[in-house]
């Protein structure tokens, strides 16, 4: 059974928290691409826990987690991350976490180039992670990358990276005019923070193509949503990876298995971090009192989010690029403040309204048309059913569903591992 666990919309929609939900039922949890940008939040017994690089998998003690080719991996970070965790009792080991030969290292120089690009660009800038994730997918396109496999030949390191260090301080020094990487420094890098992962590395097409012969249940976990996929999303707006389902064979090593099921997450109202076109942002005093209620600081960078109302048009395109089967909604107990909560039914554009998700300048232009349900104002933290919910709750949920033409399959009512139920 092949599961794959994707964001429908802007990244941020508690992708996480759901895989862990489900992975209590699977014998592996895969992340196919991206880096140490996604951020995700999960709260169980043991704490509370940020996982930028390590698939949420990582907490349950049955499951076996990989690191896909399509990542770009910070060695450096990945050290922390994981020491983190063991000191809050995880356990995390070659037995448990699988890293692959093929996926790409996120180096120093990668970290800077992304910095001094979003500096150059000044208000123009991407709001990029500054986490050199555009940096290190560009080499890996470019050839000029290195693979986690190469850490464990020293020889060959030796051989590859005085040329592509001559390559990239071209543009360091020449373009930026800052000073350039040197080679001893990136190597000393490499062996300090690369020797400990060698027992992890190996060929985990191989190994998720035996397990999957042998019957075992295996997840996809998906860094960010839809529209920030780098082909589909709100270019140039977007992560430098394919974070569409249709991608998590290919990033995980497996291309010619098929996924069996795809669960959509959305949250109950939107989000998103970073700049690009948002058509239903809010502004101001709504804004503020949104993002306070449902704690919206992003995972990875801890900015304040950008908010607004749910997105029909936003979400329903999301539904469509991801194939999603399954769809669950989360933090609906977020908005048991609001008297009036508002959806955005439609976008306008020119004096005509537009249903279909635009792209470029009439995304940019486009403005949202709102229709408001009565809110519910209590707490709904502990229903655990769908009848449990509060009138309007119900109506809210069966207005989206009936917006997005399709039913929400799971439904998150709070923070806690618990907190949730299944229609």
């Amino acid at each position: 059974m092949l599961t794959a666990v994707v964001g429908i919309n802007w990244g941020d929609e508690g992708k996480g928290r759901i895989v862990d939900l489900l992975s209590e039922e699977q014998d592996i949890v895969v992340r196919y691409q991206g880096g140490n940008n996604a951020g995700h939040t999960v709260i169980n017994d043991k704490g509370e826990f940020i996982l930028n690089l390590l698939p949420s998998g990582i907490l349950r003690e049955n499951v076996v987690c990989v690191m896909g080719n399509g990542m770009a991996i910070d060695l450096k970070h990945l050290h922390y991350e994981i020491q983190r965790l063991r000191e809050k009792g995880i356990h995390v080991g070659p037995d448990n976490l699988k890293i692959s030969d093929r996926a790409m290292v996120t180096m120093p120089y990668h970290v800077d180039l992304d910095c001094y690009e979003e500096e150059r660009l000044g208000k123009n800038s991407y709001g990029s992670t500054r986490r050199g994730i555009a940096p290190v997918y560009s080499d890996k396109y470019a050839k000029k990358g290195i693979r986690t496999g190469d850490l464990l030949h020293e020889t060959y390191l030796q051989k590859i990276l005085p040329d592509i260090l001559a390559y990239k301080n071209l543009m360091i020094e020449k373009a930026y005019h800052k000073p350039g990487a040197s080679l001893e420094d990136m190597l000393d890098y490499l062996h300090t923070y690369g020797a400990e992962f060698q027992e992890y590395i190996c060929d985990t097409g191989e190994y998720l193509t035996a397990a999957h012969r042998a019957g075992k249940r295996i997840m996809f976990e998906a860094q960010l949503g839809a529209l920030r996929d780098i082909d589909f999303g709100i270019y140039p707006f977007t992560s430098s990876s394919n974070t569409i389902a249709a991608y998590a064979p290919i990033g995980a090593g497996v291309p010619g298995l098929k996924l069996d099921t795809v669960v959509g997450i959305m949250k109950a109202y939107s989000t998103c971090v970073g700049a690009g076109p948002f058509t239903v942002e809010m502004d101001g005093d709504e804004a503020e009192a949104l993002r306070s209620a449902g704690g919206e600081y992003g995972a990875a960078t801890g900015r304040p989010r950008r908010v607004g109302a749910f997105d029909v048009v936003a979400s329903k395109y999301g539904i469509t690029v991801q194939g999603s089967d399954k769809l669950a909604l989360t933090k609906l107990d977020v908005l048991s403040y609001m008297k009036k909560i508002p959806v955005c039914v439609a976008y306008s554009y020119n004096g005509a309204k537009i249903h279909s998700f635009p792209v470029g300048e009439v995304l940019e232009k486009a403005t949202p048309v709102l229709e408001y349900l009565d809110g519910w104002c209590e707490d709904i933290s502990m229903c655990r059913t769908f009848s449990d919910l509060p009138e309007n709750a119900k109506k809210y949920i069966e207005f989206i569903e009936e917006k997005i033409g399709q039913k929400m399959w799971l439904i998150s009512v709070g923070a806690k591992r618990d907190a949730y139920f299944m229609r």
